[in-house]
C-alpha cells in the first residue's frame, strides 16, 4: 500500500507540476513502462478512424528497436504517458538485458509539453561507436521534429540535442557507407524526402523523393515502410494520396539506391529520375486504384537475394467496421523475375498492424489478426502466420494472446532482434480511453509484460504467457 500511494503521490506531482510550472521531463527516468493511449476523433458507426493502444505508432516509425550484439541488449522507443490518467506524450526509451533478463527504467528523451498525438513518437538508430540515435517526430510545420544522441555508448541516461527540423515519420538507417534518413514533410500533403549524413552531426539537404499526383494540378501524397539489405541498399515501397486525400490512399510503388540516394532505380535496376512526379512510372508496382482499393503499409524486407518484400493490408475504404471490409493481409514480392502478390488473411480494421519476418526457408509474419475484445477497432489477438514456399501460401501457426481484456495493437520487429524479445507492441481498449500496457515476447508463444510500476532502476519483466 506505501508503495502504491508513493507512485500515486508521484503521479500528481509530475502531473501538477508539468500544468503548472510546465517542468520539463526530457532525460528523466520514468518509474516504469506506460503506453499512450489515443484517438483521431473521426466517429463513425463502429469507432473512431482509428484510436486505442498507439504507443508503437505508426507504420512508419521504423525502426523501433535495434538488437546489439556488442552489449547483447536490445534497445527500444516508443510513446509513453506518465501515468494512466493522462494522455501526455513522452518520447521514451528502455532496454531489455539479454543476460540478466531484466529491463532499465526507461527514459524520457524528449517531453512533448502537452502534446497527446503518438504521430510524434519516436523510432530509433545505434551507430557504429554505440552512441544511440532517437528520431523524435513532429507535425507539420507546427511541431518541429529532433534528433537525439546520447551522450554515452550504449547509454540511455542522457541524450543531446542535435538537430531541430521539420520531420514526420522518421525512418533513419545506418549503412556502411553512412546514414540515411527516409522522412515526410507536410506542405499540405504528405512528401516523401531523405537526408544523409557521414557522421550524424552534419546532413545534407532535404531532398525529395516522391510527389505523384493524379493529373497536373491535383495535389499528391504518400505513405512509405523502407528497409535495408547487407548494410548498403536501402529500399522503399510507398502508396500514392489521389489529390491528397489520406482516406483514398491507394496503388504501390516501390524504389532502391545502393549509393545512399546519389542515384535511385526500379526492381529491375532502370535508373529512375527523382522526385517521381507521375503517377505512370517505372517504380510502380501495382495498380490498386483500378481495383477502388485502399492500400495500408505496414512493413517491408529483403529476401537472402536482395529482393523486396512488402506486408501491406487493402480494404474497400478508410471507415472502420464492415462497410470497407474485407481488411485483405497481402504480401508482394519481387521473385527476381516478376512481382508476385499473394493474400495472406483476414482482419478486421484498416490499421491493424503487424510484421515481417523473413528466413530463408520460412516467411513469418506476426500481428494482431485474431478478432480482439474491442471488434472493428484498432488491433486484436495477436498471431503468428507463416509461409514455407515464398508467401505462396500462408497458414496460422499459433495464437500469442487469447481472451484479452484489450485488443493487442502495432506489432514492431526489432532491427537484428534476438529472443526473447522478437515483437513488441502494447494494448488498450480501442473504443474508449484505458490504460495502456507494453509486451515482448518470441516465437515459441511466450509473452512478457513490461512492469508498468518500478521501485528498482532494474527488473524482471512479468511472463504472462
Amino acid at each position: 500500500m506505501k508503495t502504491r500511494l508513493s507512485h500515486v503521490l508521484l503521479c500528481l506531482w509530475i502531473i501538477t507540476t508539468n500544468a503548472q510550472s510546465q517542468t520539463n521531463l526530457t532525460n528523466r527516468k520514468i518509474d516504469g513502462y506506460r503506453g499512450i493511449w489515443f484517438e483521431l476523433n473521426q466517429k463513425y458507426e463502429h469507432g473512431d478512424k482509428y484510436s486505442g493502444a498507439l504507443s508503437t505508432y505508426t507504420a512508419k516509425h521504423m525502426p523501433l528497436a535495434v538488437y546489439s550484439p556488442k552489449v547483447n541488449k536490445t534497445f527500444f522507443v516508443y510513446g509513453g504517458t506518465i501515468s494512466e490518467m493522462e494522455r501526455y506524450l513522452l518520447c521514451m526509451i528502455g532496454y531489455y538485458d539479454h543476460e540478466t533478463g531484466m529491463v532499465s527504467k526507461p527514459t524520457v528523451v524528449y517531453d512533448k509539453k502537452g502534446v497527446d498525438d503518438p504521430h510524434d513518437n519516436p523510432s530509433l538508430m545505434i551507430d557504429d561507436d554505440g552512441y544511440i540515435w532517437v528520431f523524435i517526430s513532429g507535425r507539420g510545420q507546427k511541431r518541429p521534429g529532433f534528433k537525439y544522441r546520447s551522450k554515452l555508448p550504449f547509454n540511455i541516461d542522457s541524450f543531446d540535442e542535435i538537430t531541430s527540423e521539420e520531420m514526420t515519420y522518421p525512418q533513419p538507417w545506418k549503412t556502411d557507407l553512412g546514414y540515411f534518413h527516409f522522412f515526410t514533410k507536410y506542405t499540405g500533403v504528405r512528401l516523401l524526402y531523405f537526408e544523409t549524413s557521414i557522421d550524424g552531426i552534419h546532413w545534407s539537404e532535404d531532398q525529395l523523393l516522391a510527389a505523384i499526383p493524379q493529373k497536373v494540378g491535383e495535389q499528391s501524397g504518400h505513405y512509405q515502410v523502407s528497409g535495408m539489405h547487407n548494410n548498403r541498399k536501402l529500399g522503399t515501397f510507398f502508396n500514392r494520396h489521389p489529390n491528397g486525400n489520406v482516406d483514398k490512399r491507394t496503388d504501390l510503388y516501390y524504389v532502391e539506391t545502393r549509393d545512399l540516394g546519389k542515384t535511385w532505380r526500379n526492381v529491375q535496376k532502370n535508373k529512375l529520375t527523382i522526385p517521381l512526379i507521375e503517377r505512370e512510372n517505372e517504380a510502380l508496382v501495382i495498380d490498386y486504384q483500378s481495383m477502388h482499393k485502399n492500400v495500408y503499409m505496414k512493413d517491408m524486407d529483403f529476401d537472402k537475394n536482395g529482393n523486396p518484400i512488402c506486408l501491406y493490408v487493402i480494404s474497400n475504404g478508410h471507415e472502420p467496421g464492415p462497410v470497407s471490409a474485407p481488411y485483405e493481409w497481402c504480401i508482394t514480392y519481387w521473385n527476381g523475375e516478376e512481382w508476385c502478390t499473394n493474400k495472406i488473411t483476414d482482419s478486421d480494421h484498416n490499421y491493424d498492424m503487424g510484421s515481417l519476418y523473413i528466413e530463408d526457408n520460412e516467411w513469418t509474419i506476426v500481428a494482431p489478426i485474431g478478432t480482439g475484445p474491442q471488434k472493428w477497432g484498432v488491433g486484436g489477438e495477436v498471431e503468428i502466420w507463416s509461409s514455407k514456399d515464398n508467401g505462396a501460401h500462408w497458414k496460422k501457426l499459433r495464437s500469442i494472446t487469447s481472451n484479452s481484456q484489450y485488443n493487442h495493437a502495432y506489432i514492431r520487429r526489432p532491427l537484428y532482434f534476438r529472443a526473447p524479445f522478437c515483437f513488441f507492441w502494447s494494448d488498450g481498449n480501442a473504443h474508449q480511453f484505458s490504460k495502456s500496457q507494453l509486451y515482448f515476447g518470441d516465437f515459441s508463444g511466450n509473452v512478457w509484460q513490461l512492469p508498468y510500476n518500478m521501485e528498482n532502476d532494474f527488473e524482471k519483466p512479468i511472463k504472462i504467457n
